[in-house]
């Protein structure tokens, strides 16, 4: 991928929404086409839910979103296009015919991608003129959030394709899993498959309710399988003898009739009415949007649990944050005049940041200008690699000024102005400032370089501290803010 970032979606459903909203929001410009009359209302109501999960799942500076365009026709949608994500319906003839007219119109070099639940990509491409750039990326429900994408190619498929597809995966914060032999429904979906047939077979024969198979999963298994996996957490029911204790153990279970997985219960329309109807008492309180909503809050919850113990989706959702902090500090170099205060927070405040008034509440302004304070020393090389060898800047004292208001979803941008930067220490002066230009609060703050192996004040390295005064010296023509150096019961 080079780095004008287009790329074109055909399919409209579930799968294709879902990466229409991941590519925007890791700024892709999107070409979108599907031919059903309700595209555009159906994909803009996918939309704002995916931009609600977006505000909470990360306090990292998002990418600027990218475009969306509704294509009217297949040939303008994939023109000029990068990647072509093919996200139709699953019926080999009708992808193959969709794969003919994408070469059809698509640059030669553009990448073919398909989100085929199980259809081997040497099917895939056995009528292509180009088969070497046709690739199976499946993805999981909501793409937007799970970062799982398996990734397969077919016996054409170029190993160049692969790697490329890996890395703007990587770089789009999912966890690209290479499934380096074709098989049929591939790893994931192998699993489901196994678990969905059990449980048909539990409401045919009465033993369980669609609801309280789900609670078994959700309040047990699944609990440990969203961190941990199946073979890690045997591992663990093996004790401190481990796995092969545990298949000793339980491995003769294997051979006992505990399971109909190699049949199906005949989807008889009696069957299929008492499963719609156990769905419809379980959850149908809910629309489909609202119930969407909870799974992505509660989804947004699990994986920054998991980011805070850096385990499992966690550590994919962490990787993905360091890269927006790292890239969000240097967004603005250049676009601001010199002897300007530096632009170092832009967002929108998530709706779990207010109070029972849906105003920010004021932790959350001390949160933003400890996010202006980072962003400012990422600018001037305070990065991870620096904290890795080199030390970090503490804060040591914080005066607050709230001024105004700001309710949840309303924009919001701070702006730092470097007062001084001298040895050890640094002190700095931010205004957070609402979208509609008002201003909320200030806060002043002195921060400290320490020695992260001694703990004690060090003196910083001599580029950052170079970089540091230099902004200083820019911002030493500008006058002394108001509400500097102010106390407590100061008048105004």
């Amino acid at each position: 991928m080079t780095s004008s970032k287009t790329v074109a979606v055909v399919g409209a459903g579930v799968i294709g929404g879902g990466w229409v909203a991941r590519f925007l929001e890791n700024g892709f410009d999107v070409a979108l086409y599907d031919p059903a009359a309700d595209t555009q209302s159906k994909v803009e109501a996918l939309l704002i839910n995916a931009e609600h999960a977006y505000s909470k799942l990360t306090m990292a500076p998002r990418n600027h979103r990218g475009a969306l365009t509704y294509a009217k026709t297949l040939a303008l949608a994939v023109a000029g296009a990068e990647l072509v994500m093919e996200a139709v319906p699953e019926n080999l003839t009708l992808k193959q015919q969709v794969y003919r007219d994408i070469e059809q119109h698509a640059d030669e070099g553009a990448i073919i991608a398909s989100s085929t639940s199980g259809i081997l990509p040497t099917q895939l491409q056995a009528a292509m003129r180009h088969p070497e750039r046709l690739i199976v990326t499946h993805p999981f429900n909501p793409v937007y959030l799970l970062p799982l994408v398996e990734v397969v190619g077919g016996e054409l498929t170029a190993a160049e394709t692969i790697d490329s597809a890996m890395g703007l995966f990587r770089a789009m914060g999912m966890h690209p899993l290479h499934i380096k032999k074709e098989i049929e429904a591939f790893v994931a979906d192998r699993f489901l498959e196994a678990v969905w047939r059990e449980a048909l077979w539990l409401v045919n024969d009465g033993i369980a309710t669609t609801a309280e198979i789900d609670d078994a999963i959700r309040y047990g298994f699944g609990l440990r399988w969203a961190q941990m996996g199946l073979f890690e957490t045997y591992r663990l029911a093996g004790g401190e003898a481990g796995m092969r204790h545990f298949i000793a153990q339980f491995g003769p279970c294997l051979a006992w009739p505990w399971t109909k997985l190699m049949d199906v219960p005949e989807l008889t329309e009696e069957l299929i009415d008492t499963i719609a109807a156990q769905s419809d008492a379980q959850s149908g309180q809910y629309s489909f949007r609202e119930l969407e909503r909870i799974r992505d809050d509660n989804l947004v919850a699990i994986l920054q649990a998991l980011k805070v113990n850096d385990w499992g989706a966690g550590q994919t959702l962490g990787r993905y944050e360091q890269t927006l902090f790292d890239a969000g500090a240097h967004r603005n170099d250049g676009a601001e005049p010199t002897d300007e205060p530096l632009l170092t927070v832009e967002r929108t405040v998530p709706p779990d940041w207010t109070d029972y008034n849906n105003h920010m509440n004021e932790s959350r302004y001390l949160q933003c200008f400890a996010d202006a304070s980072d962003a400012l020393l990422r600018r001037v090389g305070v990065d991870a690699n620096y904290l890795a060898n080199s030390g970090s800047y503490f804060t040591v004292e914080t005066h607050i000024r709230h001024l105004d208001e700001v309710a949840a979803l309303q924009p919001i941008k701070a702006t730092t102005q470097v007062l001084s930067a001298a040895g050890k220490k640094l002190h700095v002066f931010h205004r957070l400032f609402h979208g509609d230009g008002r201003l909320l609060a200030t806060a002043e703050q002195l921060l400290l370089h320490v020695n992260l192996t001694t703990r004690s004040a060090s003196e910083p390295t001599p580029g950052v501290l170079t970089a540091l005064r230099a902004i200083a010296d820019r911002h030493a023509s500008l006058v002394v803010p108001e509400g500097c150096g102010r106390a407590i019961g100061d008048p105004r």
